[in-house]
């Protein structure tokens, strides 16, 4: 009986041992990047999640390069990944979409935005989405939004103005989420009974947090916050279905035209995974990188000064100062355009884009073997100080004489290869002309807050609030 018991215990011994030394030693069909693949099923995830208050490149990554080099192994949410902070990498991947690699996220993050969201999708249905959402945010859609987007601003400056002091992250949120929502489903936060936005607060809180769905947890809340604006949206959806309009006038009525085609290759759920995407990635992404630019421009006053004064040029050139903005004017303001790419630079709010290894892949010595999933992180290459001089300075004179509209080995703020982010432009639309009427028609002093928060996906100025009062209150 003892001796059955010994060889029992033996064989678990060993089998776990073996185990152990497989999860520690994958197998590769070359070699391996240096790295560690943490605790078993594990992995280094609780590293990877967590939080800090540095302006710099995220610890868990910074550790590792430190230790490893540019390119190295671990182990995220119990999926083997090859990280990236090598530029040529980086651009190597980006260009092989499709071919060497395709969009891959980890399974947590696909069941927040949807098993059919744009991300998860290949080849032409990629394709198809993408054009779909190009006629809303393609360069002909923003002249014909521009207005809108100045109309917005203005509304919500004069708001904030008649308050004592307004936090800027909520405010800057609501004001890109009431007219993106506007945009694409005709949805008036003052007018309906619907609290879709706080349905989206819920979700944003969670999105980045240990994927354990358990009452009570940051990422069940976040499950639950999707589940409840994509119950709205389909209702909306349902009722725009039964009362059509004549003329299309916002993105719904689009993808009812398309959903009603008989050739179509769209469907309803598909439809409102991409509703739901937009909705998140064009007012969170935005709203960030707004609040943060209010923070540089607070500390920084001769950047505020030359912004200012390119502004004020604009409307002097004017026959009617109080006309709106024109699309030329906009394609004008040069310095703002650098100013927007030296904040989304040190914004860093996407820093991490995941893509899966169709083939195994030799570069520079390392195998990528066939299966594994491959994170570029954007971070490293924007504050690497091979690149960027004093990186962790606010410096938009940096951008001078550069091309601020694309992506480039060094800089991927919106992506890169045939993934680079759809609504860029829109975004710097309403960045720009936000700016706009707000260094032109305002001043403001920072009150309190601003620390800088990271989570693995998200940065922002904690708290930050401002007091804001008209330049002349007398017009």
């Amino acid at each position: 009986m003892l001796s059955a018991f010994l060889c029992i215990a033996a064989f678990l011994v060993t089998s776990i041992t073996h185990w152990l030394y497989k999860w520690r030693n994958p197998g590769c069909n070359g070699v391996l990047p240096p790295g560690s693949m943490g605790w078993p099923l594990l992995g280094e995830t609780l590293h990877f999640f967590a939080p800090n208050t540095s302006s710099d490149i995220p610890p868990f990554v910074k550790e590792r390069m430190q230790r490893y080099g540019p390119i190295f192994k671990t182990s995220l949410v119990g999926r083997p990944v090859i990280v990236s902070t090598d530029a040529d990498l980086n651009y190597f991947i980006f260009q092989q979409e499709g071919q060497l690699f395709e969009s891959w996220y980890p399974s947590t993050f696909v069941e927040i935005f949807g098993r059919q969201n744009v991300g998860s999708l290949h080849g032409f249905m990629y394709k198809y989405l993408k054009n779909m959402v190009l006629n809303l945010f393609g360069p002909e859609s923003l002249k014909k939004m521009l207005p809108d987007v100045e109309q917005a601003s203005n509304i919500y400056l004069k708001r904030w103005s008649g308050l004592t002091m307004a936090e800027m992250k909520e405010s800057t949120s609501k004001m890109i989420f009431d007219l993106t929502a506007e945009k694409l489903i005709s949805y008036d936060a003052e007018k309906s009974s619907d609290n879709l936005r706080g349905n989206f607060e819920a979700f944003i809180k969670g999105l980045i947090s240990f994927p354990l769905d358990i009452p009570g947890t940051a990422y069940h809340k976040c499950l639950q916050g999707r589940k409840k604006a994509m119950t709205m949206l389909k209702s909306m959806l349902q009722e725009r279905r039964e009362r059509p309009r004549k003329i299309r006038t916002d993105f719904f009525d689009y993808v009812l035209e398309e959903l009603q085609r008989q050739d179509t290759i769209l469907t309803e759920s598909i439809a409102l995974d991409l509703m739901f995407v937009l909705l998140f990635a064009s007012h969170e992404t935005t709203s960030l990188a707004l609040t943060l630019a209010i923070k540089f421009l607070s500390d920084h006053p001769l950047v505020l000064k030359e912004l200012t004064e390119e502004h004020e040029a604009i409307i002097k050139k004017r026959e009617n100062p109080d006309s709106g903005l024109t699309w030329n004017e906009y394609k004008s303001m040069k310095f703002t355009f650098q100013f927007i790419n030296e904040t989304v630079r040190l914004a860093n709010i996407v820093p991490g884009i995941f893509r899966k290894a169709l083939r195994d892949i030799k570069f520079k010595g390392h195998t990528i073997p066939a299966g594994w999933a491959v994170m570029v992180c954007p971070p490293a290459v924007h504050l690497n100080p091979a690149r960027y001089s004093d990186p962790l300075d606010f410096n938009p004179w940096r951008w001078e004489g550069v091309d601020t509209n694309g992506a480039s080995r060094n800089f991927m703020a919106f992506g890169g290869g045939m993934r680079f982010c759809v609504g860029t432009d829109f975004t710097r639309v309403q960045m720009a002309v936000f700016l706009h009427c707000l260094v032109t028609k305002y001043k403001w002093q920072a009150i309190k807050g601003g620390d800088i928060v990271r989570t693995p996906g998200l940065q922002f100025p904690n708290g930050f609030h401002i007091s804001l009062s008209e330049k002349n209150p007398q017009k």
